[in-house]
């Protein structure tokens, strides 16, 4: 007598080349969901978006303060954005605060 539970799958033959292909398909980190692009903010600014791509990111600036990051690939997304809130300290900060060496300020703690 067949099975007539609800719960019961449809029967699918036994070894269905498009099933088994579909769930090796699904295993495979090469046909994975890509990760999203991200628009990466500097405070209120827009500074650009990262873009997956193989071997990490790659960043698209949105302002002229940040074309000098224009197409560089990063490893992450977060190494984009740190990439970026430095290039906008540099552009943002005073002449003086940049000319002081790294050396004077830790000597100072």
């Amino acid at each position: 007598m067949p099975n007539l539970h609800a719960s019961a799958r449809p029967a699918t033959p036994p070894g269905d080349p498009f099933t088994d292909r579909l769930a090796d398909r699904a295993r495979n980190r090469l046909h994975a969901e890509p990760a999203p692009t991200r628009i990466i903010e500097i405070g209120e600014v827009a500074a650009g978006i990262a873009v997956p791509e193989r071997g990490g990111v790659r960043f698209f600036s949105s302002a002229r303060d940040f074309d000098s990051l224009d197409g560089t690939v990063f490893r992450s997304t977060e190494q984009a954005a740190r990439a970026a809130r430095d290039r906008f300290r540099e552009v943002t900060q005073p002449a003086s605060r940049r000319a002081r060496p790294l050396a004077r300020r830790l000597e100072a703690v």
